[in-house]
């Protein structure tokens, strides 16, 4: 299996901790549908039929770690205390 960008990684992260398309997209300064892109290159690359199976196999083969989910969840409870 070929690797995943870093930014379809970053795309299943994001995805993993909960955040829609639009969500990811404003976060990393980017489009929904250059989201949905990366979304459906990594879905291809891991032979997984949707959002939730590419988040679970990332997360079998490597890809996202528990350290990633931790991280991503630490900054959105200091984003939200921010707010």
């Amino acid at each position: 299996m070929r690797g995943l960008t870093a930014r379809q990684r970053q795309v299943l992260l994001l995805a993993a901790s909960g955040h829609t398309s639009e969500q990811a997209g404003r976060r990393l300064g980017i489009r929904r549908s250059t989201v949905d892109r990366h979304l459906g290159e990594a879905y291809r690359l891991l032979d997984a039929r949707d959002r939730t199976h590419a988040v679970v196999l990332a997360i079998y083969h490597g890809h996202i770690t528990l350290a990633d989910l931790t991280t991503i969840a630490t900054a959105n409870q200091t984003k939200g205390q921010a707010a």
